[in-house]
């Protein structure tokens, strides 16, 4: 027999001791799963119930949001068909803000649940959140730093939809855009200009924002009339013309108030501008003032008041003779006259040749 085999045989271990051990470990292992058993069901028990309540709750607050978005659209329908209602309410305007704002809403308090949830379960499985919150802190800080602009930029999206600085519909002045709102999100606000372009405009960079269309508008117009005309007969002319718009449809909607007339702004020696001003519904100025001076200028034409620019007055004295801008005849105009031969050259002789 080899030295190798020997130390082979006399390392093996007895079986005796194999099984001795085997059952010691196995004894260990059975009082450690009696010991800590309760343990793990009550943690497990402990997740399940976190969880539970978690996803039960954040559904309940989900769809107890949606139905008050849903109850906003509809009040915001059940006027929209009434005069008062297409005056103050815009469907559009309504559902994308309500949409905005339940996004935003719903996305809040789903992190919150959720992340309170994820929380407690990690406090149950006894796990130490304070290295794990300061991660996130320090996570959190450096990415506002990088992304700053996005964040501000979401952040103003967020209080401008909450305060309805401007919605759907509105004609603004941003600043770096004027237009037309036509769709509104949390990060950038869409308008279209004047020439039909449309501008995307972040909302973190708009600093100032003046709404045409919220409260009241003001429609006014100069009249340029000649200064000899009658100031009594323009103002009854005036208010009679604006007191028949103000009848008429649509204008009877658009006027928030009787046209006034503020008087003389200037006075020149060849005009005179009378001003004229008229409260209207928000975003309808422009065309009240056109019709407004539509009207005006025909109530001068019927009543005879010429307005500077318009065809000038012909004189009442009868004409003058015709031939009296003619010029007198001049006397250079015959040849033979003295005058002309006083001013003709003279010639010298023509020279004789020998």
């Amino acid at each position: 027999m080899s030295l190798s085999a020997l130390l082979a045989a006399g390392q093996s271990p007895e079986p005796g001791g194999s099984l001795d051990e085997a059952a010691k470990q196995a004894g260990n292992a059975a009082g450690w799963v009696e010991q800590n058993w309760s343990t793990w069901l009550n943690t497990g028990l402990r997740i399940v119930l976190i969880a539970a309540i978690a996803i039960v709750l954040r559904i309940a607050v989900r769809r107890a949001l949606t139905k008050l978005i849903e109850r906003m659209n509809r009040s915001a329908q059940a006027v929209e068909g009434t005069a008062l209602g297409g005056l103050l309410v815009n469907a559009e305007r309504r559902r994308q803000r309500s949409e905005a704002i339940g996004s935003v809403l719903r996305s809040v308090a789903s992190f919150l649940i959720l992340g309170t949830a994820a929380l407690m379960i990690l406090g149950a499985f006894q796990i130490n959140l304070a290295p794990l919150l300061a991660s996130a802190g320090v996570a959190g800080v450096a990415l506002g730093f990088g992304a700053r602009n996005l964040v501000t930029d979401f952040l103003s999206g967020v209080f401008m939809i909450l305060e309805d600085q401007y919605g759907v519909g509105d004609s603004i002045d941003a600043g770096v855009a004027s237009g037309e709102v036509i769709e509104v999100g949390l990060r950038v606000t869409k308008l279209r200009g004047e020439n039909g372009a449309i501008w995307y405009v972040r909302n973190g960079e708009v600093k100032r924002i003046g709404n045409l269309s919220q409260g009241w508008s003001t429609a006014g117009i100069d009249v340029q009339l000649r200064p000899t005309e009658d100031l009594d007969q323009v103002g009854t002319v005036i208010t009679e013309a604006a007191q028949q718009m103000a009848k008429e449809d649509p204008w009877t909607e658009r006027l928030w108030g009787p046209v006034e007339i503020l008087g003389l702004d200037t006075v020149l020696l060849d005009s005179m501008t009378v001003r004229v001003t008229a409260k209207t519904m928000p975003g309808k100025a422009l065309g009240v003032e056109r019709e407004l001076r539509w009207r005006i200028k025909r109530a001068f034409d019927e009543a005879g008041i010429r307005m500077i620019g318009g065809v000038p007055a012909q004189p009442d004295e009868p004409s003058a003779d015709p031939t009296a801008s003619v010029a007198a005849p001049s006397a250079y105009a015959s040849a033979t006259s003295p005058q002309s031969l006083a001013a003709t050259p003279i010639v010298p002789p023509p020279s004789i040749s020998k």
